[in-house]
């Protein structure tokens, strides 16, 4: 754990060191200081409008699954966010779904199950609003045209990992006693006891995927996803205003499919990958200034997760929890989904 520890802390770093290779740090700082300070503050109102929508969005999924407090939802899409910025390795994904099945007495696999459907729902959103971008922007004509294709062939190609995605979930989802009957027959070359509970957990995680037979609840989850990375965009976009940056309300779009990612590298809150993808992205397609797009890229990394981080860092205070123990939760977790599903 330590050596992995050290590992992402040394990635953290050289990332950064890249981002800021070529900065004039004092013209930097100056770039801060001029940035339009109203337009931060809605910046700032837009995440929090995100983080709901999020625990909307969840709360909507674990409909199926059974009986679920929005408050609890709510508290803990925020600490599991603050995880993220916080812990390394995205151990927030682990503790969201554990302190919801935890506190309303839900199964851990299911919970899970929910969270992977956010994940497909994002990712086939993410690039829905990228294609929108390629479509309707006039300044596309203007890139390369390897640089435009390198953007189209990426895009396809995580279409066509959504697309599988999708048809995956939707048969696990449709058949969770098939799931289970495939799973047991591990049992050839496993001890029966761990095929058993193997095949428990396959069919519990099955089960969390049950809104893909409920119409009304999927339907108001997609949604909401579409909100959410509207709302994300335009957060992009009202930073990169703020700096004095030209960026049309589509080129968002194209920033926000970067920005994913960037907070994909397993830093805490993609720290240097999320920084270094905006500078690249705005720097690239959009003509700004390096120092300019190294501020914008700076403010925006700390109006996205200082909030969120502060936040949940009082609601841990206020459930007894500590960073530390949030690290053996998220340590420990996957071993408890095993032990409820014997």
């Amino acid at each position: 754990m330590k050596h992995r520890t050290a590992l992402v802390s040394l990635l953290a770093v050289g990332l950064l060191v890249w981002f800021l290779r070529h900065a004039n740090l004092g013209d930097v700082w100056h770039q801060v200081q001029r940035a339009r300070m109203e337009l931060l503050l809605v910046a700032l109102l837009v995440v929090v409008a995100t983080y709901w929508a999020r625990a909307v969005r969840w709360h909507y999924l674990l409909v199926p699954i059974g009986h679920t407090r929005f408050r609890t939802v709510f508290r803990a899409t925020i600490i599991g966010f603050a995880a993220l910025g916080l812990l390394p390795a995205r151990a927030g994904d682990v503790l969201r779904p554990y302190l919801v099945a935890r506190q309303e007495g839900l199964s851990l696999s299911s919970v899970f199950a929910t969270i992977v459907i956010e994940r497909v729902l994002d990712l086939i959103v993410v690039l829905s609003l990228l294609a929108v971008y390629l479509a309707v922007a006039a300044d596309v004509s203007a890139m390369s045209p390897a640089l435009l294709r390198s953007v189209v062939v990426s895009a396809s190609v995580a279409g066509l990992l959504a697309a599988v995605m999708i048809g995956v979930l939707w048969l696990v989802a449709s058949h969770p006693e098939r799931v289970r009957g495939l799973v047991m027959l591990a049992a050839r070359v496993l001890p029966h006891a761990l095929a058993q509970r193997l095949a428990s957990m396959a069919q519990s995680f099955s089960g969390g995927l049950a809104v893909a037979r409920r119409p009304r609840e999927l339907v108001a989850a997609i949604a909401w996803s579409l909100g959410i990375w509207i709302c994300h965009a335009a957060e992009v976009w009202i930073v990169t205003l703020a700096f004095g940056m030209a960026l049309p309300a589509a080129g968002s779009f194209l920033l926000q499919a970067l920005l994913v990612i960037g907070v994909a590298v397993p830093t805490p809150g993609g720290v240097g990958s999320f920084h270094e993808a905006y500078r690249f992205g705005m720097t690239t397609f959009f003509g700004a200034a390096n120092d300019k797009a190294i501020a914008a890229a700076l403010v925006l990394h700390a109006i996205s997760f200082v909030p969120v981080i502060l936040l949940g860092l009082l609601f841990m205070a206020r459930d007894g929890l500590s960073l530390g123990g949030l690290k053996e939760l998220a340590r420990s977790a996957p071993q408890e989904g095993v032990a409820t599903n014997q």
